[in-house]
């Protein structure tokens, strides 16, 4: 039946039904068009995952920004030809200064505490007739392999010719470990080797058996937690120094352990470092986990300026009136300088400004200047770089995309923006986080050598030493001879007054 001819009720109802499918279809073309740009919006996202461990595998590991030069010249690939004769017609007269050549400043002098050891060569030559008129001196630097010896301690007896007196004999002397065959240098050198050189201990067992010395791996890892053992109220001391100070910065790093609960596969543990800038001292912290529990057990007494990354759990401690969160820039830039691939002009813009502000600490630290001076200074300077950047932020973050790697580099900034600011609240305070990331460095490379600690404990014993390794390069000693001293000296130390046996206390001990 043609539709002119149905009745007027059915038309309206032929439309209806297909108003209602066209709708219909239109929802789903919607909803397909949703899932589309939702498939596309992941494939960006694993695309930028991809590029990010290509570049973490393959590129540059320095985080270098060169902005681009608006007043360099771009070489033309096409050059008119009237214009090349015009420039090989005209004649150029060039005048340039012919360079001082700068004489060589000679091999730099050895130290003067080495033993020298000199070797006189006399010619062939009979010279018992000549005059010596002077020496020509040539010096090498050599080196002896490391040499053991045996400490043999003999104690005569003596008893009264007689024989009605006591026997007389010397007191032993004193032992760090009792009963332990290792001297104070050999422990301390083990201990060095293994968190200053990152030498497992089956590799230090190699070295001994160069010397036909076969020492059992359970023995030198007997003696490392013994003598742990005999640091660690040297540990507690250093604990309860880092926590008094009034700043400090923040991080954590994983390292993998051992645990006879999970058979087959490894426990990710975490170090938790806290660094005290103004002492140069170190604490490393270790927590089976990554929670929140860790930090806020160690900071429950803490009082002052604390220093971190955007990671969440650190933001509990900003809710304390008695704390003042400050974040790093070092972080902040991080996030633009990935998204200069993504979005170049309007990253570029920003971290211009990034670089900016750590130009004017680069002059600052050039200067001997103090805190309150440092503080003025970077009112005046920095302060007006940042408000300028601020309102950048505010203007353009509405411009990209959320989830787009410059939308993530603007969310974070802005979130954390009054925590980037707190660095201008005191001139003792540092702009970034970076001098903490510094001293962790010496974990990653000891993880990617002895690959993993054998028990909670020992990745406890692991923090203790890296703690004292850590202040140890801060205040620039040696690392060897501090510790053979501590050992040599604890036992007898008062320990009131354990506090002298610290890195940053040692050399007022030994001088």
């Amino acid at each position: 039946m043609p539709l002119l001819n149905k009745p007027k009720e059915e038309l309206i109802a032929l439309l209806e039904a297909e108003r209602q499918h066209t709708e219909c279809l239109q929802h789903k073309a919607d909803h397909l068009q949703s899932k589309a740009d939702h498939l596309q919006h992941t494939a960006d996202s694993l695309q930028q995952q991809v590029e990010e461990l290509k570049r973490l595998l393959f590129g540059a590991k320095r985080e270098r920004f060169i902005a681009k030069d608006p007043d360099q010249m771009v070489l033309p690939f096409a050059i008119d030809q009237q214009q090349a004769s015009d420039a090989i017609e005209e004649e150029v007269t060039v005048s340039r200064k012919k360079a001082k050549k700068i004489p060589h400043p000679g091999r730099h002098a050895f130290p003067a505490h080495l033993p020298v050891e000199e070797v006189i060569l006399e010619p062939e030559q009979d010279t018992s007739n000549m005059t010596c008129i002077g020496q020509a001196v040539t010096e090498e630097l050599d080196i002896i392999p490391m040499r053991l010896l045996l400490r043999r301690f003999i104690r005569p007896k003596y008893v009264d010719k007689a024989g009605a007196g006591a026997i007389v004999i010397a007191p032993a002397p004193n032992r760090a470990l009792p009963k332990c065959q290792a001297a104070p240098g050999l422990l301390a050198q083990i201990l060095v080797d293994k968190f200053v050189y990152h030498l497992p201990i089956y590799r230090q067992r190699e070295r001994f058996k160069q010397e036909q010395i076969d020492l059992p791996a359970s023995t030198i890892d007997s003696w490392q937690r013994l003598s742990a053992n005999l640091l660690d109220p040297l540990y507690a001391c250093l604990k309860n120094r880092v926590l008094q100070q009034g700043y400090l910065q923040v991080d954590e790093t994983p390292i993998r352990v051992l645990d006879k609960k999970k058979k087959g596969k490894s426990h990710r543990g975490y170090h938790w470092v806290y660094h005290s800038p103004m002492e140069k001292v170190v604490l490393f912290d270790y927590r089976e986990g990554r929670g929140r529990e860790g930090p806020a057990e160690m900071l429950q007494d803490f009082k002052g300026f604390m220093q971190t990354d955007g990671y969440a759990v650190y933001e509990q401690f900003g809710q304390r009136p008695d704390i003042e969160l400050i974040y790093c820039w070092a972080h902040a830039r991080r996030y633009f300088e990935k998204a200069l691939d993504e979005n170049r002009l309007a990253a570029e813009a920003v971290l211009l400004k990034i670089q900016q502000l750590y130009d004017v600490e680069r002059s600052l630290r050039e200067t001997n200047l103090s805190a309150k001076e440092i503080h003025e200074a970077r009112l005046d300077r920095s302060l007006p770089i940042l408000n300028e950047l601020g309102k950048w932020l505010a203007k353009n973050n509405k411009n990209f995309v959320p989830k787009s790697l410059m939308g993530k580099a603007c969310n974070y900034t802005m979130k954390r923006w009054d925590g980037l600011l707190a660095y201008l609240y005191d001139g003792q305070l540092q702009i970034d986080n970076n001098p903490i990331e510094n001293t962790i460095r010496p974990n990653a490379l000891g993880r990617k050598n002895y690959l993993f600690c054998g028990s909670h404990d020992g990745a406890r014993r692991a923090a203790m030493m890296y703690s004292f390794m850590g202040t140890c390069k801060l205040h620039g000693i040696n690392p060897f001879a501090w510790l053979k001293y501590v050992i040599e000296n604890i036992a007898d130390h008062p320990i009131n007054r354990i506090q002298e046996l610290l890195p940053q206390h040692f050399l007022k001990q030994v001088n």
